[in-house]
C-alpha cells in the first residue's frame, strides 16, 4: 500500500476512535488535507527501539503522546507478566513538556495490570532511577526522557532488573508484545486514586534520594584532601534547565566542596530550554553563560549536565588562561587516569580491575589503564552493553568494574548504578581537579601530560540530521554504499581493514555500524542513531605531536565527508 494512502487511513482512525480524547482530535483536524504532516505522523507507528521510544511530541501514531506511551506500557507489562511473579516497576523523568504525564500514564497502565509502580514525586536523574530499580529490586524501570534532544522531543526508556538498559534480546520480546496491542482498546490503566488505594502506585521521594547521593559520595577517592582544599578549588556548575541541580550540588557538599557556584540562569528547570540553542553539554554553545561567569570569577572548573542528567561537559583552563571545553574522550581519560592512580595509592587497585569503553571511545583511555595493569574490554555504543558486561562480573567475579565511558560524554564507576551518571562524573571530575590543584596542576596540564606519556590522540565527530522517510532511505543508503564499495583509501592512508559490526563480531550484538582501520593506525566509523534521525561519523587519529595529529584528522575528515556530502546530494 502506498505510503500516504496508509498514513491517511491511519489518520482516519484516529479521528473516529472513541479512546481518543477530543483535544488530540482537535489537534488532528487541525492538519486536515495538510498530506506531508498527515504522512509524517501516520505513517509507521513511533518505533521501540532497544532502549524505548523517541520523538517529536504530538498527536499521531509516530509521535510522543499518551497513547503511544499507553501502547508501549501495555507491551511491557504483558511481557513482565509473563516473565516474573510479582513484577514492579520504578518511574523517573525530567523537566521535558508532558514528562510528568507521560510518566504518570506508565505508572497507570502498569497498575491496571498488576505491576506495581514506584514513581519518583518530581523530575530525577536517569541515574537515579538506575540506582532505584536496584535498591527497590524492582522488575524493570521507566524514565520519560529524550536527553539532550531539542525541545520538542520526549522519550521513554526502558530498564532491566539489574537497572542497565534493556538488551536487544528482552527489547525484542517487549516489541513483540507491542505489537500485538493492535487497539487502544487493549490497553488496561486504573484511575490514579484507584492505583493509589489498592498500593498500586506508590510515590518516591527524599529516602531514596538520600540513598543515591551516599552510593555515589562512597565512590570519592579523596574526600580529606577535598575538605582540607575545598576554600581554594572554584566549581561553577549549570543543569542546563534539567535534573541535575539539587543531586550534582548536594554531593559536591557531601564530599565537602565549599566554592560551588551553579548558573543562576540555567539552575531551574525548563521545558524550553530557553537559554541555550541545544541542552548538550558537548557543544560549548551550551557553556557560553558559564564561561562568562567562570570568567568573572576565576573558576577552576565548569561542568554542565544534559537535561536527564546522565551525561557530563568539562571545561578547563588551558595554559593561556582560556576556557576550553574537553571532549568526553578527553575528560573520561583524565577521570581513568585520577581513579587508578588514586587506588593504587591507596592500595585498593585490584588485581583484576576492568575498564569497559565502546568501539568508537579514544584508545588514550585505553593506553592509560592498561599501563596500570588494568584488563580494557570495548562494548558497541550504549551504555547498555557496558552495564550488561557490569552484571555479567557480578555473577562470574571475572573481574572488577573500576570505571566505564563512552565518547559521548556518559561515565560511570562504582557498582550502585547500571547507566552513565553526570552526578558521579562531576564528583569525580572535580576531585581531580581539587588533587591535581593542590600539586600546582590544572587538568589540561594533566592531560597534556598524559598525551606526552601515551600518544596524541585526538578524536572528531561529524553528524548529518536526514529527516523524514527520505532521510531514512538515504542514511540506510551510505551504509550500503560504504558496505560494498568503500574507496581504498582515507586521508592518504589506505584501508586496511573493515570490522562490519553487522555480522555480530566479537561475540558482540548485531549493529549497523561500520569501522574503517587505517594503515597509519587511524580510524573512522560510521553508525546511524538509534536515537534521533541522523547519521554519525567518528574519526580517531594518533600522531606524533598534537599538531601532527590535527592535521591527521582534518586529513581524513574531509576526505570521507566529501564521499558522504556528495552521495547525500546526489540523493536529492
Amino acid at each position: 500500500m502506498d505510503t500516504a494512502l496508509r498514513a491517511q487511513q491511519n489518520y482516519d482512525a484516529w479521528l473516529h476512535d472513541p479512546h481518543i480524547d477530543e483535544t488530540t482530535k482537535a489537534e488532528l483536524q487541525g492538519i486536515a488535507g495538510e498530506e506531508r504532516e498527515i504522512t509524517d505522523r501516520f505513517y509507521k507507528d513511533l518505533e521501540f527501539g532497544t532502549g524505548g521510544l523517541r520523538g517529536v511530541i504530538g498527536a499521531g501514531s509516530n509521535r510522543m503522546n499518551v497513547y503511544t506511551v499507553g501502547k508501549a506500557t501495555q507491551g511491557l507489562a504483558q511481557y513482565l507478566k509473563q516473565t516474573t511473579a510479582s513484577p514492579s516497576a520504578a518511574i523517573a523523568y525530567d523537566s521535558r513538556h508532558f514528562s510528568p504525564e507521560f510518566a504518570l500514564e506508565a505508572a497507570l497502565v502498569l497498575a491496571g495490570n498488576g505491576v506495581k509502580a514506584y514513581v519518583f514525586e518530581s523530575l530525577r536523574p536517569t541515574p537515579e532511577l538506575s540506582f532505584a530499580v536496584r535498591q527497590l529490586q524492582a522488575s524493570a524501570g521507566i524514565v520519560v526522557t529524550a536527553s539532550h534532544n531539542p525541545p520538542e522531543y520526549n522519550g521513554y526508556k526502558v530498564y532491566g532488573d539489574d537497572g542497565g538498559q534493556i538488551t536487544p534480546e528482552t527489547a525484542a520480546r517487549v516489541i513483540a508484545e507491542i505489537r500485538g496491542v493492535t487497539s487502544f482498546a487493549d490497553i488496561r490503566k486504573l484511575s490514579r486514586e484507584e492505583a493509589e488505594a489498592q498500593g498500586m502506585l506508590v510515590w518516591l521521594g527524599e529516602d531514596m534520594d538520600e540513598a543515591y547521593i551516599s552510593a555515589v559520595a562512597q565512590v570519592s577517592q579523596n574526600e580529606e584532601l577535598v575538605r582540607k582544599t575545598s576554600d581554594q578549588f572554584r566549581v561553577l556548575y549549570t543543569p542546563l534547565h534539567g535534573t541535575g541541580n539539587m543531586p550534582v550540588r548536594r554531593v559536591l557538599e557531601r564530599i565537602g566542596f565549599q566554592q560551588v557556584r551553579v548558573v543562576p540562569e540555567q539552575e531551574q528547570p525548563d521545558p524550553n530550554f530557553s537559554t541555550v540553542k541545544s541542552p548538550n553539554p558537548e557543544e560549548r554553545e551550551a557553556f557560553t553563560i558559564a564561561i562568562e561567569q567562570a570568567k568573572a570569577w576565576d573558576a577552576d572548573i565548569i561542568m554542565g549536565t544534559d537535561p536527564d542528567a546522565d551525561r557530563m561537559g568539562t571545561v578547563v583552563k588551558n595554559t593561556n588562561g582560556e576556557y576550553v571545553v574537553l571532549t568526553g574522550n578527553q575528560a573520561g581519560a583524565i577521570m581513568v587516569h585520577y581513579l587508578l592512580d588514586a587506588m593504587k595509592t591507596k592500595g585498593t587497585l585490584p588485581v583484576n580491575g576492568a575498564v569497559i569503553k565502546t568501539v568508537v571511545t579514544s584508545e588514550l583511555g585505553a593506553s592509560i589503564a592498561k599501563s596500570y595493569g588494568m584488563t580494557v574490554l570495548n562494548t558497541l555504543t550504549g551504555f547498555k552493553y557496558i552495564g550488561e558486561k557490569m552484571t555479567a562480573f557480578d555473577q562470574t567475579g571475572e573481574h572488577t568494574f573500576i570505571f566505564g565511558y563512552e565518547e559521548s560524554y556518559g561515565y560511570l564507576a562504582g557498582n550502585y548504578a547500571r547507566d552513565k551518571d553526570a552526578v558521579i562524573a562531576a564528583m569525580l571530575i572535580s576531585e581531580a581537579g581539587a588533587y591535581y590543584k593542590a600539586q600546582g596542576k590544572t587538568l589540561y596540564e594533566v592531560l597534556q601530560q598524559l598525551y606526552a606519556q601515551h600518544g596524541y590522540y585526538l578524536e572528531g565527530l561529524q553528524t548529518r540530521t536526514l529527516k523524514g522517510v527520505e532521510g531514512v532511505a538515504v542514511i540506510g543508503g551510505i551504509m550500503e554504499n560504504w558496505r560494498v564499495q568503500a574507496p581504498d583509501t582515507a586521508g592518504g592512508s589506505r584501508i586496511v581493514r573493515t570490522e562490519d559490526f553487522a555480522q555480530g563480531l566479537y561475540d558482540l550484538p548485531k549493529e549497523n555500524v561500520l569501522k574503517f582501520h587505517l594503515e597509519d593506525g587511524s580510524w573512522f566509523c560510521l553508525r546511524p542513531s538509534g536515537t534521533e534521525p541522523k547519521i554519525k561519523m567518528y574519526f580517531a587519529v594518533k600522531g606524533t605531536s598534537g599538531e601532527d595529529a590535527q592535521a591527521r584528522l582534518q586529513r581524513v575528515t574531509e576526505d570521507v565527508m566529501s564521499n558522504i556530502d556528495a552521495f547525500i546530494a546526489a540523493q536529492k
